[in-house]
């Protein structure tokens, strides 16, 4: 558990809403800075590094975001005019604003998956060899945690599952993986087990881990290599970025501990919300709770103005459903608060 003061932060909108730690902001302090763009940084080199050895790969890559670290990973392993597999409901396809067609000018193919898994048979059915077939597959994506599926955790054998077909198929394999530290928390395997099941992966350092900004890319050198031209493309290619790096190294080497605590106040939270009558849509595998409005008669209006007499922020993803994640920053005593505040009025 992390033992540094904690800024209250009640906000239920999403994980990336968490303000950086203290330490983290005398990191930013007193980081070592140098040019991004001519590799001398010392900070951002140390980031890199040491991503690159939590997930046991050869090489990082710190960007902005982690769309752009999912824009980069895929440009480097794709060419114009090839198709990727994609999960229909994944974060890529559906958030990020098509940056692989209209940038790539790759063709997606979409696969409905079963809570994030792509089952072999239906990888190897969507599969196109040669340009007479029309396209040529070259690049498989996942996500894990799975949004789509309530923040589902994909247990470690469905990921070798899918990296294995991709690998039998010729693909590259790419795991968008911005919660990934959740998931490893969650399945208790460390997270060098699911990022050996892919040949790149993108996490966030700024979910759950509660730095103020940026993603890593993670993979082997000569991708990591060909993803920062891209980078550079993009406009991600930086100058004393030590500044925004240095809480990152807070982040990978003090945070990852606590997610469990995040973990265990979303459990506590969905069973509180079932006791006062609310159903949920999904089962709580993460830190995301979502909760169906409807089962108690609520619509946006009802749930959005509780919270706030409970000093809660929250946002509604339909007029019926609502998703609630846990954090650094949100505790157990402001969770029994608004239960307790929420019994009051229903």
């Amino acid at each position: 558990m992390y033992e540094g003061k904690v800024e209250k932060n009640l906000d239920f909108r999403s994980d990336t809403v968490t303000w950086p730690s203290p330490d983290m902001r005398q990191a930013a302090a007193e980081a070592m800075v140098g040019d991004m763009g001519y590799g001398e940084d010392p900070s951002v080199n140390e980031l890199e590094r040491l991503a690159a050895e939590k997930l046991d790969k050869e090489a990082g890559m710190f960007v902005t975001s982690g769309h752009q670290g999912n824009a980069v990973a895929i440009l480097a392993q794709t060419g114009k005019g090839d198709e990727i597999i994609l999960e229909a409901r994944s974060h890529i396809y559906s958030m990020e604003k098509g940056h692989w067609a209209v940038i790539g000018s790759l063709v997606p193919r979409l696969i409905k998956g079963v809570d994030g898994f792509l089952p072999s048979d239906q990888v190897r059915a969507n599969i196109h060899g040669s340009v007479n077939e029309g396209f040529r597959t070259s690049l498989l994506c996942n996500e894990n945690t799975n949004l789509a599926a309530g923040g589902t955790a994909i247990p470690v054998n469905q990921m070798r599952e899918m990296y294995d077909t991709g690998k039998e198929l010729g693909l590259q394999v790419h795991t968008d993986g911005a919660r990934i530290f959740n998931a490893s928390t969650a399945l208790s395997v460390d997270v060098k087990e699911i990022a050996r099941q892919a040949d790149t992966v993108q996490f966030c350092l700024s979910k759950g881990l509660a730095a103020p900004v940026g993603s890593m890319v993670v993979g082997p050198q000569d991708v990591i290599d060909r993803a920062k031209n891209f980078r550079r493309m993009l406009g991600g290619n930086m100058r004393q970025a030590g500044i925004i790096a240095a809480p990152g190294i807070v982040a990978l080497t003090k945070m990852v501990d606590r997610l469990q605590e995040d973990h265990d106040n979303a459990a506590y939270l969905g069973q509180g919300l079932e006791k006062l009558g609310f159903k949920l849509s999904f089962p709580v595998k993460t830190n995301m709770v979502f909760v169906d409005l409807t089962s108690v008669g609520w619509g946006k209006e009802e749930w959005v103005s509780a919270c706030a007499k409970s000093g809660f922020k929250t946002g509604v993803r339909s007029p019926e459903r609502v998703r609630l994640v846990t954090h650094y920053g949100i505790e157990r005593e402001n969770l029994k608060r608004l239960l307790e505040d929420l019994a009051s009025i229903i």
